[in-house]
C-alpha cells in the first residue's frame, strides 16, 4: 500500500510527544502521557487537534480552565474519570466532553483503569489565551523570550 499524501494522513506514521511541558513538582505527575499532534501534522493553524494516549495512573493535565480556548474531548477507547468543578464522572468509548472559552469549571482527566486510554483533544488556538489552575501553583506569564511557568506570586520555576 503507498503511503498517504497530505491532506491524508496516517496517525502510526507520527512519532509520540511524550510526558509534558510543566516544570516540577508538575511534570511528573503525567507519567509519560502520549500525543501525537494530528492538526500539526495536517498543517492547520487555527485549532489543534491531538490524540492522546493516557496509561494506568495517568492524567491528562492539572485541573485547569482557559479565557479564550475552547476544548472538546472524544474517547476512543477505554475509559476516563473526569473530574470537573461538577465533580467526577467515568468517561468511556463514544462518550465526551466540551469546555466552552472562559466557563470557570478547571477540569482534567485521570486513567484510574488497568488498561490504556484513547481519545481526541480539540482546542482553538487563540492568541492571548490563559489557562489558569486553581489546585496548583502555577501561572503562565508571557516574556520576550515566549511563555514560561511561574508560580502565582510570580517567581519563576527553574
Amino acid at each position: 500500500m503507498k503511503p498517504l499524501i497530505l491532506p491524508a494522513l496516517d496517525p502510526a506514521t507520527l512519532v509520540e510527544a511524550r510526558g509534558s511541558g510543566y516544570p516540577e513538582p508538575f511534570r511528573s505527575r503525567m507519567g509519560e502521557r502520549a500525543k501525537k499532534r494530528l492538526g500539526n501534522a495536517c498543517g492547520l493553524t487555527r485549532f489543534g487537534v491531538n490524540l492522546v494516549t493516557l496509561g494506568p495512573g495517568e492524567q491528562s493535565a492539572l485541573r485547569h480552565w482557559h479565557t479564550l480556548e475552547d476544548e472538546f474531548v472524544y474517547v476512543l477507547s477505554g475509559e476516563v474519570v473526569l473530574i470537573s468543578d461538577e465533580g467526577e464522572q467515568i468517561l468511556r468509548a463514544g462518550m465526551c466532553a466540551g469546555y466552552p472559552a472562559g466557563k470557570r469549571s478547571a477540569h482534567h482527566f485521570v486513567n484510574r483503569s488497568a488498561t490504556a486510554a484513547q481519545y481526541l483533544e480539540i482546542g482553538n488556538r487563540i492568541e492571548g489565551d490563559n489557562a489558569f489552575y486553581p489546585d496548583d501553583d502555577l501561572m503562565w506569564v508571557e516574556t520576550e523570550g515566549g511563555t514560561i511557568a511561574a508560580h502565582k506570586d510570580g517567581r519563576l520555576y527553574e
